[in-house]
């Protein structure tokens, strides 16, 4: 079984730009775990849900907010992201992407063309769906 039957195609992104602020807001309305960071086209890097929790004060919306707690609503995704995460191509076995994922210790690969044109994501979620759904793997 390959990648690009399993993989999710639709992608919410985010500009290395923008704050953390707005990438809080896109964890929160989409429900999802990872956001893929894209400039002019090409992927830049991934944050995790986890990745911006770490990033954020703990302060922030309670009666012991501060100024410095604000502050880290400032910072930028591309402050926080994991640059050059480990990606897959489209025809990467099922197989492959589970090894990649407990080798590199990451839980999610971007899947990319050979001309580096992002095309979806793969969870590990995603991978264990299928190896449940099709005992042959």
């Amino acid at each position: 079984m390959l990648i690009e039957s399993i993989m999710t195609r639709s992608i919410v992104s985010a500009k290395p730009d923008d704050d953390l602020k707005s990438l809080k807001e896109v964890f929160e309305r989409a429900g999802f775990h990872h956001l893929l960071v894209i400039e002019a086209g090409k992927l830049q890097g991934i944050i995790s849900d986890r990745d911006l929790l770490r990033a954020l004060s703990p302060f922030v919306a309670t009666a012991a907010e501060r100024p410095l707690d604000v502050a880290t609503m400032r910072k930028k995704a591309h402050q926080i992201m994991t640059r050059a995460p480990v990606t897959v191509a489209p025809d990467t076995t099922v197989q492959t992407a589970i090894a990649l994922l407990l080798e590199k210790k990451v839980t999610a690969l971007p899947v990319v063309s050979s001309s580096g044109m992002l095309l979806g994501i793969v969870t590990w979620r995603d991978l264990l769906r299928a190896c449940q759904t099709n005992q042959t793997l």
